[in-house]
């Protein structure tokens, strides 16, 4: 039986803030050297699936140039499949920006089908997890299904940003709600499907026709299935997934991964993850430096008598002598200076915090992670005390930012030429 996989990878990911104003949410930089798409291609091509469809939309640019041929994951093919990146296009027939998941795969439904294939497995490019698609593909031909749903529990709180799943002790689907804001259930959706082709194409064009439907996977497509009485099933998986949709739960899975021993191991070699990476020097830590429980990745340089703790510094980033950078996410290419403090900070690329500045805070009485986040291309200036829960935004100088310090929780960004913060 053939598979061609999907890979739904044109979301714009808002409630990663500043992570996202100039990439899509799957071109995210994680773990030091990988992006969040890394994740979901490697998986297909471990499990052997090297027939890929990538649907982009909201600002593709940097991830149509780190996926570029597919070299990287041994997808530069074209007679046994290879990978192929879409973007929504303007033609004869009704075709705009992708109105919801499945009209996404409607409007590429021509190219979907080329070839024949017997299933479509969806994926979103968005998610951190480990998973054999054989297994799932395999469950699905047992279970003679129409479509199969990976899912997973989760707890009460997250089923409400999710599809929850009812099942009998087949594993066959009785109900499906998408995000209910008083989940039946904590069994979630994990937004992987594999259908039957034919059955998707007359679904999909079903849905066409309906006017008062969003033409979404979750809010009409499966739930119209089981209502139907269609052979939809959940298969159970149970490792390590996560939705890094928010800034806390990127925080979050990036702290998972310098815990003794990580939830998710990138060093087995079993399951690489591959990636697209330029060439970096070794990392270089002088003497008197202290590293602990972090990911230091190539071309990083930890100056004399710095310290960083539980942190993550990407290629080619610098902590100068006696910085400190703990609880941080600092992103390629940028510098802390002698002498920064940097707490809890998520950095995006080429930031620059200047000497002697304080960025964030540990607070250990609060009941939010208080997470600060400064935007790409980011100057701080010397000297400057940021507080915890802050916003600075893109491309900021040291003339953007107010006279004094920046009080927790402030957003700053930059202004239209001729205006000052207040």
């Amino acid at each position: 039986m053939k598979t061609r996989v999907v890979i739904l990878a044109g979301g714009e990911g808002s409630r990663l803030g500043v992570l996202t104003a100039k990439r899509a949410k799957p071109a995210v930089p994680f773990a030091g050297k990988y992006r969040i798409i890394d994740f979901a291609l490697s998986n297909c091509v471990n499990s052997g699936l090297f027939d890929i469809m990538i649907l982009t939309q909201y600002r593709p640019h940097s991830l149509m140039d780190h996926i570029g041929v597919g070299r990287p994951w041994d997808l530069d093919r074209s007679f046994t499949g290879g990978v192929r990146i879409f973007q929504p296009y303007k033609g004869r027939a009704d075709t705009d920006w992708y109105a919801g998941t499945a009209d996404a795969i409607q409007q590429n439904f021509t190219f979907l089908k080329e070839g024949r294939p017997d299933y479509a497995l969806v994926l979103g490019g968005d998610h951190i997890y480990q998973m054999n698609y054989e297994r799932l593909i395999n469950f699905h031909e047992q279970n003679k299904a129409d479509l199969t749903i990976a899912s997973l529990r989760v707890s009460m709180e997250e089923a409400t940003r999710m599809g929850i799943l009812a099942t009998d002790a087949d594993y066959r689907v009785t109900q499906f709600v998408e995000k209910p804001k008083n989940p039946p259930g904590t069994l979630a959706s994990m937004g992987i499907y594999v259908f039957n082709l034919d059955v998707l194409d007359r679904m999909l064009y079903e849905d066409t026709q309906r006017a008062n439907s969003a033409h979404d996977f979750g809010k009409d497509i499966i739930p119209r299935m089981v209502a139907e009485g269609m052979r939809v099933f959940a298969y159970p998986f149970t490792g390590y997934w996560v939705d890094v949709g928010t800034i806390d739960a990127y925080w979050l899975a990036h702290m998972d991964l310098i815990r003794f021993p990580p939830v998710l191991d990138l060093n087995d070699r079993e399951w690489i993850i591959h990636t697209r990476s330029e060439e970096r020097p070794p990392v270089l830590i002088q003497n008197g430096a202290t590293v602990r429980d972090s990911l230091i990745t190539d071309g990083s340089i930890v100056a004399a008598g710095a310290i960083v703790e539980r942190s993550v510094l990407s290629p080619g980033v610098y902590v100068g002598p006696q910085a400190v950078v703990r609880e941080s996410i600092i992103l390629t290419d940028s510098s802390i200076e002698a002498g920064a403090v940097v707490e809890r900070v998520i950095a995006d690329k080429n930031v620059t915090i200047g000497h002697n500045a304080h960025v964030g805070r540990l607070d250990p009485a609060a009941t939010d992670l208080g997470i600060t986040t400064l935007g790409k291309s980011t100057q701080v200036p010397g000297g400057l005390t940021i507080g915890r829960s802050v916003v600075i935004g893109s491309n900021m100088l040291p003339e953007d930012y107010p006279g004094s310090d920046v009080a927790d929780g402030a957003r700053i960004e930059k202004l239209p030429f001729g205006k000052k913060q207040s």
